[in-house]
């Protein structure tokens, strides 16, 4: 016991030396199931064991709000309030969470949530603070932490529609480029609305032109951003990492392909004038137009230069945590530091060969990472390196 304590106080001294941020508190209220809890934890790797249904992805999901955007599963704010026998309690207020993470330098607290007059409303209101100092922006989160994820559910990424590959591929980018989600956001916005004009047949041309010039540079700063996140993610993904293969990357889309023989200027030019164009052709009609919004990435197995949507179930797992990998070695290449990596069950779809090496991979990377599982077994090879906890029925014991 003595000798596992050393070499566990060894693997806290060497992570506390990374530029990796950890999460050293995590205090939730209101939360899915759970009321109340506060995990007080050391920078080394955090394994969650226990049943199904216990709140191991919750936890996660938790964490996942410590990066801007809607968390891992998406949901709408209110339905994030914490849930007594399958409905919402009703004496609970908003939820809330908090964590205290340590950088390089300095600890920081993050804390975000559902806007607590809006308890009970239903309201989508979402509060960030850093350091108890409100803040106007998600992306300002980005200054303390990347958080990257994996869940089952993104196990269908090659094989379910081109939604899910871009907004995969936007949250890579989002990493590293605070202001990209605003991007797709207004470029959105303003595609809705045109569509909107369009069908209800209003011919104003400077209200159409205004929406498309909108749409034209905030488009083509969409597609240049994957584009060139690609270009440096591209090569360190194609190497792979041990058992888990390379895999070839390509950004698929129309504006994408005007970016690859002109400046982004002409490319706004080509596009506006395609809006224009189908605009005036189809009155009273929406034209299916090029854009952003049909991007598709493409992603094939290295070795077998075969498209991922071919490969084995396997192989499209071991690809996806590739990817994943890729981006946390990219952004310790170009910032110094991984990101936080919640990695739920990803350790029970592997075989003791694979598990061995991600355990390995992830101390090269230098980073903390969650995991999830219902069988301790699985995070026994992690040793000293992980601090382990038993979930059950929202509460969180040390192992």
């Amino acid at each position: 016991m003595a000798a596992l304590a050393h070499l566990h106080q060894m693997r806290v001294q060497t992570i506390s030396q990374n530029l990796a941020p950890s999460v050293r508190r995590l205090t939730l209220s209101n939360f899915r199931n759970y009321e109340s809890l506060r995990l007080d934890l050391e920078p080394a790797h955090v394994a969650l064991t226990g049943a199904n249904g216990s709140g191991k992805t919750n936890l996660l999901e938790a964490l996942s709000f410590l990066a801007p955007g809607r968390g891992l599963h998406r949901a709408r704010l209110s339905e994030v309030d914490r849930i007594e026998h399958g409905r919402t309690a009703a004496s609970a207020g908003a939820w809330g969470v908090s964590a205290t993470v340590d950088g390089a330098l300095s600890s920081t607290t993050l804390g975000t949530g559902r806007d607590p007059s809006m308890a009970g409303s239903g309201g989508e209101k979402r509060i960030i603070r850093i350091d108890g100092a409100a803040v106007r922006s998600q992306s300002e989160l980005l200054d303390h932490i990347a958080v990257s994820w994996l869940t089952p559910q993104m196990g269908r990424l090659f094989v379910d529609g081109a939604t899910q590959r871009r907004r995969f591929l936007d949250r890579l980018v989002h990493a590293s480029d605070s202001g990209h989600a605003g991007r797709v956001n207004s470029y959105t916005h303003a595609l809705r609305q045109r569509s909107r004009l369009l069908r209800q047949n209003r011919t104003d041309a400077a209200w159409h032109a205004a929406l498309e010039d909108q749409i034209a540079m905030t488009g083509v700063a969409v597609a240049a951003a994957r584009r060139a996140l690609l270009v440096r993610l591209a090569p360190i993904a194609e190497e792979g990492f041990g058992p888990f293969p390379g895999a070839f990357l390509a950004v698929e889309g129309q504006v994408e392909d005007w970016l690859d023989d002109r400046p982004a200027i002409d490319a706004e030019d080509v596009f506006r004038a395609e809006l224009a164009a189908t605009r005036k052709s189809s009155p009273g009609e929406v034209a299916a137009v090029p854009g952003p919004h049909r991007t598709d990435l493409r992603v094939a197995h290295a070795v077998k230069a075969m498209p991922a949507r071919l490969c084995s179930t396997g192989e499209q797992k071991a690809l996806l945590i590739a990817i994943v990998l890729a981006h946390a070695r990219l952004s310790k290449l170009e910032v110094g530091a991984a990101p936080l990596l919640l990695l739920d069950e990803v350790a029970a779809h592997l075989d003791k060969e694979r598990r061995i090496a991600l355990y390995d991979l992830l101390d090269t990377l230098g980073c903390q990472a969650w995991l999830t599982g219902t069988d301790v077994a699985l995070f026994e090879p992690l040793g000293a390196r992980a601090q382990m906890f038993v979930v059950s029925n929202g509460a969180v014991t040390r192992h």
